[in-house]
């Protein structure tokens, strides 16, 4: 998807602001984390502190340090407490009182799922802190900072931003206390939740603070939540109340059709035609006492005020007039209601996910006892100057001098990497980067990433000449975009590639290939390795890509994630068909014999998504074995909040199509005894899973796959010392190679042998990889060409 919009639409850019008076100083080598380095910096005050979850590391791939940067470039004094101590307001006072605002983030995961395991069972470490490790923030972080800000200051207006707000904006389902929760306004208390990358947002709220305006004042930016009160209720009551169910049908993609007109009704198109501009076109609108109304009877309001209402319209055509996008705002089922009735919350849930999309996404609100939240439209996307503007800021790109020697996994494994785009189109139901990226592809440009490359080159400690990834959520995205500006504001759809690649989507990877080129032909770069996840479906439909990508740019293996191989669960993922993968599997062993290399595909697995029979399971095990894999680690669904998939798992409902109490219901792997089963048949071949896999073979009819031949699934016999109990393929619930072995008094070095992949192995998501060159030191020993022996 491209970034054109109209001129209505266009915010102002990052770099047209006129900055606040600080700019006068120079920028810091790092932002301050205490009162000695701002005596050190001539500053009496900062005007804004970020409060972060993770430890602070200068670098744009991490949040603490790009929002930072970014407010320091618009001249803001910007301080850092990272990981206070929760427990006590004191660690809040350390910089002292911010003259402007709060911020506050959890870090740039979830602390929740940063904390606990699919199982929920605590991690043992911690890749966002020092030494990895664990327990440095709260439970519901982002909730526990903003309360403690509060605390601190009470009249300092607190910012919460990052992926934890993002992801619970609205009432959404909490796994780890299975039940649903309120929006994380409610709880936390911030004036305001910037939902998305934050750039846009952040900035234009923080110079209209600067000038003197109240945050309750603050209303109109995109990107934005807060909860309706007395003081900005009147701003909002020139918005047109429309009930959540009036919208929820997908129009075709056609410029002249407003995409909530039903493609069925044939005078669709000569309403759109026949629309104005102004609440007067509109007849089926009129001043009346609705059930949930923005503005109640009784409240003050300018006498210039005037309230508005949907009426039921009394003829067909007239009931899709619907008001601009600009003055409607869509009223979700209340808290109360979705809390208590599963089939309203993947309503709500389904509704939200088609409002995202900045073109044409509208206003929300949803009521939570006697107040509303109110959700503004997504943000604007970066344009390409923008995103030159954001990563060319003078970070360190170190973490902060007062860790010391501390490592920080998270930083090691993307100190040489490059992040060349943001967003993802794909849509998959599992992962929360459309809730928080977006769909539409934002790209930076070729100098400023070639740019990128130099700068690690030159200035990052033990570059060795490999940069580890160029790539981003995703790795072939790269100015993919949708070939009409027009079909793209209008479009609702979920994926650009499911269920098959969108006619309209410009899939030209020649970018891409000349972006590897000219990186590849850097002085002093030896080798450009891509890390991100492929996608493979896009890539098939570029044949030189592939061979680009796997004669010049693969160490080894290359990680692709079919997460299944029955149509079942890949309908509910938005994942293509087994098939595809088979297609590049082809490209990829042909291009890597061309080429004399040994290269192996690494594919992902998931275990017990919403959708999955344990017959689906059965028959992936079958896939696994003919195909020779043996999975060494396995990943269960994670239900993260506000993802589609985790409402499949609460509400048992498909909200990928329009919900009803008749409408599809959704097999869940729910229970531990089933969970176990579902990873066991991934694991396949270890001892410990064969009696709870002969049972549910017994059990399923399917005993014929019980005997001791290659045909068959698993041997009727039990190996002696393997006595059935399930054991956890992950010893240590750590994400990090080598670090469970430095705790148990063992080395990574005399591992090596068994962490090596092996021919057929296969590894899966979020539990490490085998390994390749990195640009440093190897961690798992060994010389520095890979020979990976995974079976592809």
């Amino acid at each position: 998807m491209s970034t054109a919009y109209t001129m209505q639409t266009a915010p102002k850019a990052l770099f047209d602001y006129d900055k606040y008076w600080a700019s006068c100083f120079e920028p810091a080598p790092f932002l301050p984390m205490s009162r000695e380095e701002m005596d050190q910096l001539g500053w009496d005050a900062c005007d804004f502190i970020l409060v972060c979850g993770d430890a602070y590391i200068d670098h744009p791939s991490f949040v603490s340090g790009v929002i930072g940067r970014v407010l320091e470039a618009q001249g803001f004094r910007v301080g850092i407490i990272a990981q206070p101590d929760w427990t006590n307001v004191e660690s809040f006072r350390v910089l002292g009182k911010p003259t402007i605002a709060w911020g506050v983030t959890a870090g740039n995961m979830d602390s929740m799922i940063n904390r606990y395991t699919a199982d929920r069972k605590i991690r043992s470490d911690d890749a966002y802190s020092p030494n990895n490790e664990p327990n440095k923030r709260p439970d519901r972080a982002a909730t526990v900072y903003c309360q403690r800000c509060r605390e601190a200051f009470p009249d300092v207006p607190v910012l919460l931003g990052g992926i934890e707000g993002s992801l619970r904006r609205i009432a959404h389902y909490d796994y780890w206390s299975d039940k649903v929760r309120r929006s994380i306004l409610m709880d936390s208390k911030a004036d305001m939740l910037m939902y998305g990358n934050g750039e846009r947002a952040i900035i234009d709220v923080m110079h209209r603070l600067a000038k003197g305006e109240k945050i309750h004042e603050i209303t109109d930016v995109r990107g934005t939540a807060f909860i309706i009160n007395k003081h900005n209720k009147a701003a909002k009551a020139k918005f047109v109340e429309i009930a959540s169910n009036d919208v929820d049908t997908i129009g075709r993609v056609d410029p002249i059709i407003n995409p909530y007109v039903m493609t069925e009704d044939i005078d669709g198109c000569e309403i759109e035609k026949d629309k104005g501009n102004t609440l007067a076109q509109y007849q089926g609108f009129q001043k009346e006492i609705v059930a949930n109304p923005i503005v109640r009877e009784g409240d003050q309001l300018d006498e210039n005020t005037q309230i508005v209402q949907l009426k039921p319209a009394q003829s067909k055509a007239i009931k899709h007039k619907l008001p601009p996008r600009e003055l409607a705002v869509i009223r979700l089922p209340s808290f109360e209601e979705v809390a208590n009735d599963q089939v309203l919350y993947a309503h709500a849930n389904r509704i939200l996910h088609l409002e995202t999309n900045p073109g044409n996404a509208r206003a929300l609100v949803q009521r939570h006892g006697e107040r509303d939240v109110w959700i503004n439209p997504p943000p604007i996307p970066l344009t390409t100057e923008e995103m030159d503007y954001v990563f060319d800021l003078p970070y360190a790109r170190l973490p902060h001098p007062a860790y010391g020697d501390a490592r920080f996994p998270a930083f090691d494994m993307i100190k040489f990497s490059v992040n060349i785009m943001r967003g993802c189109f794909g849509g998959c139901t599992f992962c929360s980067i459309t809730e928080h990226e977006g769909r539409i592809i934002q790209n930076r440009s070729e100098d400023s990433i070639l740019r990128e490359i130099e700068k690690i080159r030159d200035t990052a400690p033990n570059f060795t000449g490999i940069i580890s990834d160029l790539g981003g959520p995703t790795a072939n995205m790269y100015r993919l975009h949708c070939k009409d500006p027009e079909i793209e504001k209008n479009c609702r759809k979920p994926s650009c590639v499911y269920p098959g690649v969108c006619q309209n989507l410009h899939t030209d990877h020649a970018p891409l290939v000349q972006l590897y080129r000219k990186a590849r032909a850097i002085k002093g770069v030896k080798k450009i390795l891509i890390g991100s996840g492929l996608r493979y479906d896009l890539a098939v439909l570029n044949p030189e890509y592939v061979k680009e990508l796997v004669q010049h740019h693969v160490g080894g293996y290359l990680k692709i994630a079919p997460e299944h191989t029955e149509q079942g669960p890949l309908s509910k993922m938005m994942k293509p068909g087994i098939g595809t993968y088979d297609r590049f599997k082809q490209m990829f062993d042909r291009f890597s014999k061309e080429a004399g290399k040994e290269q192996y595909l690494i594919p992902y697995f998931i275990a017990a998504h919403p959708g999955t029979s344990d017959y689906d399971m059965m028959h992936l095990a079958i896939w696994l074995k003919k195909n020779g894999f043996r999975a060494d680690q396995v990943q269960t669904f994670y239900p993260s909040p506000m993802a589609t998939a985790t409402t499949m798992y609460y509400s048992g409902k498909n909200p990928l199509a329009k919900v009803a109490r008749y409408t599809e219901n959704v097999d869940i792997v729910k229970g531990e005894k089933r969970r176990r089963l579902h990873k066991a048949f991934l694991r396949y071949h270890d001892p410990n899973n064969w009696p709870l896999l002969r049972e549910a073979l017994k059990e399923m009819g399917r005993a014929d796959l019980i005997g001791n031949s290659k045909q068959h699934l698993i041997p009727t016999y039990q190996p002696k010392g393997a006595e059935g109990e399930y054991k956890s393929a992950r010893k240590k619930n750590s994400t990090v190679a080598g670090d469970s072995l430095k705790r148990s008094g063992q080395t990574v070095q005399n591992k090596n042998q068994h962490k090596r992949p092996q021919k057929g192995q296969v590894l899966t998501q979020h539990t490490g990889l085998p390994p390749r060159e990195t640009g440093e030191k190897r961690p798992f020993g060994g010389k520095s060409k890979p020979k990976s022996k995974a079976r592809g």
